[in-house]
Formats: structure tokens, C-alpha cells, sequence
């Protein structure tokens, strides 16, 4: 087996470094337009009975169009370089605000009064103020008359195979959409596949991640699965999956088009697949489908017996480090890795070495996808626009300017951490309590799990999940999922620091900033998180465009309700969710 992961220390106790997770986008995108190249040509396409002259002017005005087409993004571009970038020293310009990193010599200015400051002290007890305010809501209906009326003979149209990409929470997006698909095609679901990517190189099956039985035992009566399809259909189709009819569905595909052109053809050949299958289905969905959606995400998706174990024991090993915060923990989701810092094309403070580094890493990982000539690379703009992964050391001044003392412990969910010797050390000098799941395991322990980057995504997910706070430091699937498991379980507050990264990037520009004037900032940017936490977005009948995973409210209500009384957060949510006890 070929392996994965590495290491890097993370804490005053012991050393290690950590596994890796999805970050691909979560909500989907606005239906994409025809090209404004198509759209001027139909506009000047004359009408058959146009004499020649006529024609030929509107030729003329279509080149014109198309050359003005093209002609505006050139004038954008180089008004951008123009104000930032390379050239802007070569005329004049003083460096946008916000563009340049700077981080390290704020934190050297600024560490005398970080390291002795204990006004405003926050308890992690009391971090979170805002309470869900629950508006009159219609009574939830009871399951049995759900069956009745939308369940009432699962699977009667055939076998539905799909083909889940991406990492561990991309996987599980594709599952919880296969599953209502399933729903909506009253079709057979087969415990879906794990597409093997060479960019992760793991081999993991569904069984290895999740429990399979518990997952089809919960969707009984819902939907049926199956582990593989019927002898008789294997043999229809020579033994070969890839002779089964493969549908190629676009990204956010509505209901209509599943009823309209997929169910006719799983009908009529008793077995469909659809690979890939990552988002193909629209987050506007009938009630009844999107339960299917809560019940797979929140309820039916249990991860396997081998990492819930493993898992719990991380979560209790974290409470009984955090007893001088009454067992209540941080964990932040740290996205400062290699291929992240490599991809985001951000420039930090490590000069010209770092800049050949970076370059190998992405013409390693990436060939010339950089390098092509209608590729436009602004560092400076990515970090004013708060694309650039946050460091270690400034996850940590944004902490501890909101209050968190040297006494708060910390979780990191990470992969290797981009030079760890540099950008590390400052954290551990403002929380020496850091941990990982290196760092609270044997090396025993872990090794069944090393070079499974979803099995060690599981892992820091459960962490994460039963932590007092989560911090998220630069989007994706990961920390989208998190915050919805954590309005579901968390009474509809995600509990969540979201860093104004757009705000933090200016802050850390002013070598001029004062220790009082930071702290004011941060503790604004809390005061927002906690705001934005208990957030529920509108849905009005199914038209829903934000993610049900990042929201589950109002459509998981319900399941949410059932679950409520079996849930004690402190001591049965990993027993509910993972499957076992520590």
C-alpha cells in the first residue's frame, strides 16, 4: 500500500502532524449563462428576407461586438496591474493595504503586550451570547404517514450505482445526493463507490470509513441498498461495471431532469450508473427528498467501528487535557499546507526560496496549469481579497486578541504544516497547549490509519465536531459540513469563528496597530461569528439555494427534534454519530 501523511510538531508535549481533507466549494453555483459571444451573435442574425446590405452591417457590427468582448477584460487586467503588483513600485503606487504579509513583524511588536495581558479574559464556557430565537413552526409530521404517502415500496425501478469523488466530505455529499436521488427514482441504491484519486492515492472503500450495516439498516423503509447488485445483472453485463449505462449528469441538476430524461432510462434497463457524481444534484428538492438528505447526513452516515473508536478516545484524551477550561476545547481547522499555500499562489515572507519552492510544488501537482499565458497571477490582490490561507501565527493573534488565554487548549486539524520550524513556533509561544492526533496517540495506534487521508480526515472531524469552538480558516467542504453538523447537534448555532480575512489582512499591514486597537477588531470579528452562527437561511416551498449541509435548518427540524431526546452533547453525541464509547 502506498502511503500518504507526514508530521510536523504541534505541541509543547509531543510532536506530530496531521491527515488531510477535502477542500473543493460547497454551495452551488448560480446556472451558468450562455457566453456573451453567443448572445451578440443572435442578436445581429439577420432575418432571411434582409437584403445583403443590411446583412453585411450587421456582420460588421458583430465583429465589433466580439472585439470589444474581448478587448474589455485586457483594459480590466491591466488596470489591476496597474494598482497593485510588481509595477506599482515602478510608478509610484504605495502598496494597497492589506497586500503585503507582514504578520511576523506585528507579532514581534506587539508580543510583549500579547504575553502580558489578562484583562478581558474569555471563558470558553461563555463564548457563545447569541440564542436561536425558534419562530412558530408547522408541527412535524409523523414518519409512519411519511412512509405511507412517499415510501411505500422502495426500489421498484430498477439499480442505481454511483461513483462518490473527491475527499472524505465531498464523498459524503455525493452519498447523502445518491441517496435522494435513490429516493426520487424510487430506485435501489448500491452502497456507493470510492472513486481512487492519484492526487490522494487512498484506496479506502465505503465499509472502511462508514458502517455499512447501520447505514442500510437506518434508510430501511426510505430506500432501499444493497451491498452489490444481483447475480443476474452482473452476468447481463459480462461482469464488467463499466458496460452498465453510464449517465452523464451536469453539476445541480434539478428534479425535472432526473424524472424527465434518467428515469425513463433506469426503466427501461433495470441498472444505471452515474460517475462521476459530485454535486449533480440541485439543492432544491421536494420536503420529502431533502429528509432523505437529513436522514443520510445526520442519522445513516456512522463512521466504521475502527475510527469511531479511535476517534472518541482523541475526543476524551482533549477533555482531559483541557481541564483548566473545564474540559472545553478549541479546534481549528488549519488549511497552511504545502499544496494549499502552493495553489492559492500567495506570497508570504520566505523571498526567493520560497518563491522556487512554491513554483516546483505547483508544476508538480499541477504542470503548466500556472504557467499558461491567459493565466494572471496577483499575490498581492489574492491576499486583500482574503484568498490567502491564514499562518499558524496569525490564527493565533486572532485568538488571542478575542480573548483566549495561554490556558485554552487547541486541536489542530491539519496536514503537514507548510515549514512548521517557522510559522509554528510563534502559536506555541501564545498557546502551549497544542495537540494533534499524533500528539495524543502512539504511534500504535495511528499507524492503521497512515496514508488514508479520509480515514484521518474522520478522525480530526469527530474532534472538531465536539469542540466548544471551531475555527475555520479558509473554506471548503470540511469546515461546511462541520459547521452544519454542528447547527443540527448544537440546538441551530454552528458555534464557529469565521475570520474576516479581508479585515484581518489590513490589521496585520499597520506596523503602527496597538495591542488595544487589535483586540477591539477581534473581538468585533467574534461578536459577528456568533452572530452569523444561529443564521437560518430563507427556503421558501423548495426554492433553496444555499447548501442543506452548511444549513440544515429549517428542512432537518424534524429529524432533528426526533434525535434530540438521545442526545447528551457532552457524553453521547460521538456515541449517536460514531458508534461507540470511548
Amino acid at each position: 500500500m502506498k502511503s500518504k501523511a507526514g508530521g510536523n510538531g504541534l505541541t509543547s508535549e509531543a510532536t506530530g502532524g496531521g491527515g488531510g481533507s477535502s477542500s473543493s466549494p460547497s454551495p452551488p453555483p448560480s446556472p451558468r449563462r450562455q457566453s456573451g459571444v453567443t448572445r451578440c451573435r443572435r442578436r445581429v442574425r439577420p432575418a432571411k428576407d434582409l437584403s445583403e446590405s443590411r446583412r453585411l452591417v450587421a456582420v460588421i457590427m458583430a465583429r465589433r461586438s466580439l472585439r470589444y468582448f474581448f478587448l474589455l477584460p485586457v483594459v480590466y487586467i491591466s488596470g489591476l496591474l496597474m494598482c497593485v503588483g510588481p509595477f506599482s513600485a515602478l510608478i509610484g503606487h504605495t502598496p494597497l493595504p492589506g497586500s503585503r504579509y507582514r504578520s511576523h513583524e506585528i507579532f514581534h511588536n506587539l508580543l510583549h503586550h500579547i504575553e502580558t495581558d489578562n484583562s478581558s479574559v474569555i471563558e470558553l464556557a461563555s463564548v457563545w451570547k447569541y440564542k436561536r430565537k425558534l419562530r412558530e413552526q408547522k408541527p412535524c409530521p409523523n414518519l409512519t404517514a411519511l412512509h405511507r404517502e412517499h415510501f411505500v415500496s422502495p426500489g421498484l425501478n430498477g439499480f442505481l450505482i454511483v461513483e462518490a469523488n473527491g475527499g472524505l466530505n465531498q464523498q459524503r455529499s455525493a452519498i447523502c445526493n445518491a441517496v435522494a436521488v435513490a429516493g426520487l427514482l424510487n430506485a435501489i441504491l448500491v452502497i456507493p463507490q470510492f472513486e481512487f484519486h492519484n492526487v490522494w492515492k487512498d484506496p479506502s472503500e465505503f465499509g472502511d470509513v462508514y458502517d455499512e450495516d447501520h447505514f442500510i439498516s437506518t434508510l430501511d423503509g426510505y430506500v432501499k441498498v444493497v451491498k452489490e447488485l444481483p447475480e443476474a445483472l452482473m452476468e447481463r453485463h459480462n461482469y464488467n461495471m463499466s458496460n452498465i449505462t453510464n449517465i452523464k449528469v451536469q453539476a445541480w441538476s434539478p428534479v425535472s431532469y432526473y424524472l424527465g430524461v434518467v428515469s425513463p432510462i433506469l426503466q427501461k434497463e433495470g441498472v444505471i450508473r452515474i460517475a462521476p457524481f459530485a454535486n449533480r444534484l440541485a439543492m432544491s428538492v421536494p420536503p420529502h427528498i431533502q429528509f432523505l438528505r437529513c436522514l443520510t447526513n445526520y442519522k445513516a452516515l456512522r463512521f466504521s467501528f475502527s475510527i469511531s473508536a479511535l476517534a472518541n478516545k482523541l475526543v476524551y484524551r482533549m477533555i482531559e487535557k483541557s481541564s483548566r477550561t473545564d474540559g472545553k476545547y478549541i479546534a481549528v481547522h488549519l488549511r497552511f499546507e504545502e499544496d494549499m499555500v502552493a495553489f492559492s499562489c500567495c506570497v508570504y515572507d520566505g523571498g526567493e526560496a520560497e518563491k522556487l519552492e512554491m513554483d516546483s510544488v505547483r508544476e508538480k501537482g499541477w504542470k503548466g496549469k500556472f504557467k499558461r499565458k491567459d493565466r494572471i497571477i496577483l499575490p498581492d490582490l489574492n491576499r486583500v481579497e482574503g484568498k490567502c490561507p491564514l499562518t499558524p501565527l496569525e490564527v493565533g493573534m486572532m485568538l488571542r486578541g478575542m480573548g483566549f488565554d495561554n490556558n485554552t487548549s487547541i486541536y489542530i486539524a491539519s496536514g503537514k504544516i507548510y515549514h512548521a520550524e517557522r510559522y509554528l513556533a510563534p502559536l506555541m509561544k501564545m498557546f502551549p497547549y497544542l495537540y494533534t492526533k499524533e500528539s495524543l496517540t502512539t504511534s500504535d495506534e495511528l499507524a492503521p490509519f497512515m496514508g488514508y487521508s479520509s480515514q484521518l480526515a474522520a478522525l480530526d472531524y469527530t474532534v472538531c465536531l465536539s469542540s466548544e469552538v471551531f475555527v475555520t480558516t479558509q473554506g471548503g467542504n470540511f469546515p461546511h459540513f462541520l459547521m452544519g453538523h454542528r447547527r443540527f447537534l448544537y440546538d441551530g448555532h454552528a458555534k464557529t469563528i469565521i475570520p474576516d480575512k479581508r479585515k484581518l489582512v489590513v490589521l496585520l499591514d499597520d506596523l503602527s496597530i496597538s495591542w488595544r486597537a487589535f483586540k477591539d477588531q477581534m473581538e468585533d470579528m467574534l461578536s459577528e461569528s456568533d452572530r452569523k452562527g444561529i443564521m437560518v437561511p430563507r427556503v421558501r416551498k423548495i426554492n433553496r439555494k444555499t447548501s442543506v449541509y452548511t444549513y440544515p435548518l429549517p428542512e432537518c427540524r424534524c429529524l432533528q427534534q426526533s434525535l434530540a431526546n438521545q442526545i447528551d452533547h457532552n457524553n453521547d453525541v460521538l456515541y449517536n454519530y460514531n458508534g461507540t464509547k470511548a
